[in-house]
């Protein structure tokens, strides 16, 4: 049998999220066998891939042991001509300062295949994230893009004749590139800015003049940063929005540094992300999202699109019962029942997965009459083309009863729901109302084996603000996940110290209370907007 052919792809990873990812280099992710990244790589990248992924982290750090170039090259190679799909996931674009040209000697020698696929570069990212054009038609016709590793080594007097400089890797010498430019001409009234990690919730600015950016800085860690020296920088005060504080301007007109701590949403929403003065009601929250494992992310969307950082931490699996037996019966006998009741989306994917096994479709249902909790359920529904005959007005199951629209009183309802863990008290309380109620288990719900890496590694180091919850057995499978994961903790519930726990509704916030003893946030209105909306308002008093 002839082996699959391996083939490496040298990959940019952009300046860091992933929504700054090409699509194909997010394709590429999502079917890698080996990934091969750097330091600089933003953790959220990992989850791209597939789970039997091997991930091998390559990245050089100051003060660490290191793996070498030659290292590097030897891993690349070797897992090609073993047939395997490899990314090379490099920061950035990896033909901009990325070391590229060694190893695809190292797999051209080797007869490897290869490919590059190119990533927007900080050099064009970070001047972007700051609102700082790089070309003008008057101040700036042309601009260099440099790194500053090895100042030595650069020709300063020819940077300094070019109107515009775009400077990385050079935090540490930040000192001897002003030192060089001034003594080549450069006045020492020319503006400069700083972005260090930008694109991420932790992005900073500062702004001032070659005469004086030091007293700003001298006593930070410029790593990783951009830096950006021409009379552009001054034009960054006319692209920001029309609300900019005013006495800024005046410093800045003034020659007096101005010190931006600047958390930056996602640039999709405008040209330019806001400034301090203007952010997006979640920027600079780190959001840990718990939800089912096959769950769209149109919550977190809405999340990120409201300024958030966002982790995904799957912490339900949705399957079939362990028998479909009880199912199939009800299904076989529908035309006996006057109410299905159907409190979730999973029950409604479940129950018409087996009315169309068992040879029918929608028409089975003429005769009864469907209950529905929760716009997101009713919304599944009429995928089927159907529209439900009552919706409780408070999304909940419980007002359910409360609200039901005629008498229950001889009534046979059909219950399709979880095999475990479901709505007791709502059996209950339509059986006491009179209704004979036939539960059946169309799914069940299950803990997942794991954490992903970057899930972990947030709550270890305390980058969460907040976890949201969306039903009960997220909270009590993330409560199982995280007693398992970090039992070497005396207490595992340390973790949450300081992070503020939002939950969807009434159900969720007292399993939350059982077993965190709190919910910080609980949306008024029971749905993933409503929990949306609660935290964009806890944040605005935060």
């Amino acid at each position: 049998m002839t082996q699959e052919r391996g083939k490496v792809y040298l990959v940019g990873a952009g300046p860091g999220d992933v929504a700054y990812l090409t699509v194909k280099a997010y394709n590429l992710l999502t079917i890698a066998q080996v990934l091969v990244y750097d330091a600089l790589v933003d953790a959220q990248l990992l989850q791209c891939v597939p789970d039997e992924c091997l991930k091998l982290d390559v990245g050089k750090r100051g003060g660490k042991r290191s793996t070498t170039q030659a290292e590097i090259n030897k891993l690349l190679v070797k897992y090609c001509l073993q047939g395997k799909q490899v990314v090379r996931l490099k920061s950035g674009d990896p033909l901009i300062f990325g070391r590229c040209t060694s190893e695809i000697e190292a797999l051209k020698a080797s007869g490897c295949d290869f490919e590059l696929v190119p990533g927007i570069s900080s050099a064009l990212a970070a001047p972007l994230f700051a609102g700082i054009p790089l070309t003008d038609p008057v101040l700036s016709r042309a601009f260099a893009v440099l790194t500053a590793h090895e100042p030595e080594v650069l020709d300063w007097e020819a940077l300094s004749r070019l109107e515009t400089l775009v400077i990385l890797m050079g935090g540490q010498h930040l000192p001897e590139i002003i030192d060089q430019l001034v003594r080549h001409g450069r006045s020492h009234l020319t503006p400069i800015a700083i972005i260090r990690w930008a694109g991420t919730p932790e992005q900073q600015i500062w702004i001032g003049q070659l005469g004086n950016i030091l007293e700003q800085t001298s006593e930070l860690s410029l790593s990783p940063a951009v830096i950006v020296i021409g009379e552009v920088v001054g034009l960054r005060k006319y692209l920001q929005p029309e609300n900019i504080y005013l006495d800024e301007i005046i410093r800045y007109s003034q020659g007096e540094p101005v010190n931006e701590s600047t958390t930056t949403p996602q640039p999709m929403l405008s040209n330019f992300p806001p400034s301090s003065s203007s952010p997006l009601p979640l920027t600079g929250k780190t959001i840990l999202v718990t939800r089912s494992v096959a769950q769209s992310s149109q919550f977190s969307d809405r999340l990120i699109a409201s300024g958030a950082t966002v982790i995904e931490m799957p912490t339900l699996e949705i399957g079939p019962p362990s028998s479909w037996e009880a199912l199939d019966n009800a299904i076989a006998d529908l035309s006996d029942f006057d109410w299905l009741i159907l409190t979730s989306t999973n029950g409604i994917d479940y129950f018409f997965e087996r009315l169309i096994a068992q040879g029918k479709d929608t028409r089975a249902l003429a005769g009864v009459k469907i209950a529905v909790v929760g716009e997101k359920t009713a919304h599944s529904l009429k995928q089927y083309s159907l529209q439900p005959d009552f919706v409780p007005p408070n999304f909940v199951a419980d007002s359910l009863v409360e609200n039901f629209p005629e008498q229950l009183d001889g009534k046979k309802v059909l219950f399709p729901r979880v095999e475990s863990g479901g709505r007791e008290v709502l059996v209950k309380e339509l059986t006491a109302k009179g209704a004979k109620v036939i539960e059946v288990a169309a799914y069940q719900s299950c803990c997942p084996s794991g954490v992903p890496p970057v899930a972990e590694l947030a709550l270890q180091n305390r980058k969460v603000d907040v976890i949201t919850f969306a039903s009960s057995k997220t909270v009590q499978f993330f409560s199982q996940l995280t007693n398992q994961i970090f039992s070497y903790n005396s207490d595992a519930s340390q973790l949450l110290e300081g992070v503020c726990i939002a939950s969807i509704g009434p159900q969720t916030s007292k399993t939350c209370h059982a077993l965190f003893g709190r919910v910080d946030v609980e949306a008024q209105e029971y749905t993933l907007d409503g929990l949306t909306q609660a935290l964009i308002t806890w944040a605005t008093n935060y």
